[in-house]
C-alpha cells in the first residue's frame, strides 16, 4: 500500500517523494490484487477500503470458484461505494482438470473451490472442455454483477484458451472507442 501511495503522489504531485520534480509527466493506471477468499474474511473489504485511499485505480480479484462468497465480498463492497472509487476485474482461472481444481482447493492459499465444482470436473466426458465451460459461465455471472467492471482471465500454462474463453463468453470482438 506503501508503494500504491508513492506512485500515485508521483502521478498527482508531478515530485518525486524527495521532492524533486518529474521532468516527464507519470501516466499511471495504479492496480492493486484483491482476496475476497482469504481470512479472516471479515477483513476482506476493509483492506480492499486502504488500497483504494492509497490510491489505486483497480483491482484483480484472485481466481473465482466460490460465486457466492464472491457475490458476499462485492455487496459489502458495494454498500460501502468502495465500487464507484475503483474498478474490479474478477479473476477467471480456467481448470484442466479435478486433479487441478483439487491441487488449487488444498494447496494454494486464499483459494476456494467448492466439492461441487470438483465433482463437475471429475464427472465430465472432456474435463478441458467443461473447464473452459465453467470459466464461461463464471465470466457470464461476473458480467451481471453490479460493481465489477471486467474480468481477468489467468490461463495458466494454457494462454491458447483465453481467445476462446472470451469468445464463447461474448466478449469479442471487443468494442472500439
Amino acid at each position: 500500500m506503501q508503494l500504491i501511495r508513492i506512485l500515485k503522489d508521483m502521478r498527482d504531485e508531478k515530485k518525486f517523494q524527495c521532492g524533486d520534480e518529474i521532468d516527464v509527466e507519470p501516466r499511471l493506471f495504479l492496480g492493486a490484487a484483491a482476496n475476497p477468499f482469504a481470512d479472516p474474511f471479515e477483513f476482506r473489504v476493509d483492506r480492499l477500503a486502504k488500497k483504494i485511499d492509497a490510491g489505486v485505480d483497480f483491482i484483480q480479484t484472485q481466481g473465482i470458484y466460490d460465486i457466492d462468497i464472491f457475490e458476499k465480498w462485492l455487496n459489502e463492497t458495494n454498500d460501502r461505494g468502495l465500487t464507484e472509487k475503483v474498478h474490479i476485474l474478477g479473476g477467471v482461472i480456467p481448470l484442466k482438470s479435478a486433479g487441478a481444481a483439487k491441487y488449487i482447493k488444498n494447496k494454494v492459499a486464499g483459494m476456494l473451490v467448492p466439492d461441487e465444482l470438483i465433482d463437475r470436473m471429475k464427472n465430465a466426458e472432456d474435463q478441458k472442455q467443461e473447464g473452459i465451460k465453467i470459466a464461461v459461465e463464471t465470466i457470464e455471472q461476473l458480467k451481471n454483477m453490479k460493481g465489477v467492471s471486467g474480468v481477468h482471465i489467468m490461463a495458466i500454462e494454457w494462454e491458447e484458451k483465453v481467445p476462446e474463453i472470451a469468445k464463447e463468453a461474448g466478449l469479442l470482438p471487443r468494442p472500439t472507442v
